[in-house]
This record gives C-alpha cells, structure tokens and sequence, in this order.
C-alpha cells in the first residue's frame, strides 16, 4: 500500500468514528444508539488491524472526545527576530525541530495560545501579528494520524528573552534559512513547506492561505 492509499484508508476510518461518535451523541432512538455503538466497535476492530496505530494511542483516539466530531486546532507560532531568524524548539519526546504552539486550548484565543505556548517552550515573549495559513492536516503532505486536525500558522514578532529549553522542549534556537533544511523536523507539527511559507511570508507578507 502506498501513502496516498495509507492517508485515504486513514482518513475514512476517521470518518466512520466521527458518523458513530455524532449518532451516538444525537440519536434519540435505541436500536440506532446499538447500530452507532457497533459501528464504533467495528471502526476500533478496522483501525486495529490496518494501521500501525498504537494500542494506547488507538484507546485514546476512541475515547477521547464526545457529542458531535469536530477537528482539533494546532496552533504554531513563525517568530522572527530582528536577525530575519526563525525560532525553533526541539521536542522532548521525538528529539526534533519545530515552531513552537500545541492544541488549542479552551479560554485562549488562538494568538493567546501561540504566545503562551511559545513563552512555556522558548521563553520568548511574542507579539502575535497575523494569520499566515490555515491548513486541513489531511489535504497535505504531514504523516497521517486518525484525529482530524486543523493546522493555524500564526506570524509573530519576537517581543523579549532569549530561547531556553522548557518542560516539553530540550533546545529553543532561532536559525537562519539556509540552517533549517540540515535540521531533523517534526514533520507531524510542520513540514520544510511549512517553514519556507513562514519565511516567504516574512519577507513580503501576503493574503491568509487557507484550504
């Protein structure tokens, strides 16, 4: 099976479990409430046996959320300094480079959430200025994973501090662009495409891209 074929299975599995978890959450009546909740059971068995998801990670993704299914927010922060330097951190878990941010968080907007998440993993107060891109996860080329997800580039201009490592993160660095192509990235939280749109954009800012 090739990545093309990979991200389409994926992404129609993840849409089995979106219809059972929505029918679930709205259905009134009782034989289809024990329809949805077969659908979910078999949805669980399917995921099992054709991808390489992780037991955990598949009890997780199948557990997680209720009511109507509605894609998560990742929001990233491009933050530049005066250098024309991009900031990046290097992530704990994976041990490689990306533009600081997460999920969106509930409370936050989501400039709040690229300032604190680039303050919590950089130490570096932003000013968050515009949307660069909104991005469908699934309509690019990032691995693919069974949450739906929605990816928010945010362009930032540094404020304060110098990048330190923090809870999440090992190393915080602002790079050059000829740097950024030698570095191991996380590709599931932003591609080379990715820092090159923020690099573009800095240099002569254009409209929102959003898919």
């Amino acid at each position: 099976m090739n990545r093309i074929d990979e991200q389409a299975l994926v992404l129609n599995l993840s849409r089995l479990q979106a219809i059972a978890q929505s029918g679930k959450a709205y259905s009134k009546d009782v034989f289809d409430q024990e329809r949805y909740e077969e659908l979910t059971a078999v949805t669980e068995s399917l995921i099992a046996q054709l991808t390489p998801v992780p037991e955990k990670q598949l009890a997780v993704f199948m557990t997680a959320d209720e009511g109507y299914a509605t894609p998560k927010v990742d929001i990233r922060a491009a933050v530049f300094n005066e250098k024309n330097q991009l900031l990046l951190v290097k992530e704990k878990r994976e041990g490689c480079w990306a533009l600081p941010g997460g999920w969106g968080d509930v409370g936050y907007s989501p400039f709040e959430v690229a300032k604190k998440e680039t303050l919590e993993e950089a130490g570096v107060n932003i000013i968050p200025q515009k949307l660069i891109a909104l991005r469908d996860m699934a309509k690019h080329d990032y691995p693919y994973r069974l949450t739906y997800v929605y990816k928010l580039f945010i362009y930032c201009r540094w404020q304060s501090g110098q990048p330190v490592s923090g809870v999440e993160t090992s190393d915080a660095r602002f790079f050059n662009i000829d740097e950024i192509q030698s570095l191991d990235l996380s590709l599931p939280r932003n591609s080379f495409v990715d820092l090159m749109m923020a690099y573009a954009y800095h240099q002569a800012p254009f409209p929102t891209i959003c898919d």
